[in-house]
């Protein structure tokens, strides 16, 4: 519920935002508008140690899990200096999941993922602020908006919170951040740090516009954010830890947990401590990430009433 509301409390700020912006801008007219206020939805996607495809791990959309996406929203409020360039603030509520089930087990490389059996799933709240650059307004010096189709390049910095959690033997939910299942912050595992439950990340995408008339648009966006952690889906370590150590640093009903919770393998070799094993939990040497495709819609207020004619000298885009 906390979770909740945080992402509430975003999409409200940003709403009232676009309020106050849309009541001051009500009486402009004469040219594009400066101020564009938008909405959208549409799923996002992990990409993190878990699941995948055939073969070795690899980046990005090589072990996309289409079937774990999550539906999102955002609301986003834009100010254009210019038609080539606009400045963005926006919300983003979503979620994310991963689940090696999901890895086809087809005897490849793959096969170690399949039966290490991790899976998690995390409500995600995100804050951002980006640029939007329209590299084709450049060649185009009408002023009317209605009938341009307008591809556009973005990238920014957002603050993103996620908790991160997995389904117990009872078929509850446990958030596995207060467990340090990888040994977060035990002295018997100096390579495993705590980690921050709310971060920054880094965006970067494409997308377009297309405007039905001078205010209104419809379009779609691909936004890509690289983080800084690899603790997205709490599976990070190439290594499983002693479970006797949970109960060394952790309160007694945690540390039962912990045990449940930190080994879920069906793995096929023999084995007697499954902390001995070869094959870790996670990868250390790539972070997670995570992507929206976002379907758009939006209006320029205050825009040009009327069609047609030139852009005004003090609009108009540079040109070389």
């Amino acid at each position: 519920m906390k979770n909740q509301n945080t992402g509430r409390r975003l999409l409200s700020l940003v709403l009232g935002l676009l309020l106050s912006i849309l009541t001051g801008q009500a009486q402009y007219a004469g040219g594009n508008g400066k101020i564009e206020v938008g909405l959208g939805v549409g799923p996002m996607f992990a990409l993190t140690d878990l699941g995948g495809a055939v073969g070795i791990g690899r980046s990005f959309l090589k072990d996309l899990n289409a079937e774990r996406a999550k539906f999102s929203t955002a609301a986003f409020l834009s100010y254009h200096p210019t038609e080539w360039l606009s400045v963005r603030v926006g919300a983003t509520v979503g979620g994310v999941a991963a689940d090696d089930t999901d890895a086809p087990n087809t005897g490849g490389a793959e096969t170690y993922r399949f039966e290490r059996n991790l899976h998690f799933r995390s409500k995600l709240q995100e804050a951002h602020a980006a640029l939007e650059f329209y590299p084709f307004t450049f060649f185009n010096r009408e002023a009317a908006l209605s009938g341009q189709l307008r591809p556009y390049l973005v990238g920014g910095v957002g603050l993103f919170h996620f908790n991160p959690e997995v389904k117990d033997i009872d078929g509850n939910w446990v958030k596995t951040h207060p467990l340090r299942l990888e040994g977060q912050g035990f002295a018997e595992y100096p390579k495993s740090k705590p980690y921050e439950l709310t971060q920054i990340n880094l965006m970067s995408g494409v997308g377009f516009k297309y405007y039905l008339n001078n205010s209104l648009y419809v379009g779609t966006e691909v936004l890509y954010r690289k983080l800084m952690t690899d603790y997205l889906d709490d599976a990070s370590q190439n290594y499983y830890v002693d479970p006797i150590y949970f109960d060394t640093y952790l309160p007694a009903e945690q540390a039962q947990q912990a045990r449940r919770l930190y080994y879920r393998g069906t793995y096929s070799y023999a084995t007697t401590r499954p902390y001995t094993e070869l094959d870790g939990r996670g990868d250390p040497t790539q972070n997670d990430s995570y992507f929206t495709t976002t379907i758009r819609l939006g209006w320029r207020l205050g825009a040009l009433r009327g069609g047609g004619g030139r852009t005004p000298r003090s609009m108009r885009c540079p040109v070389f």
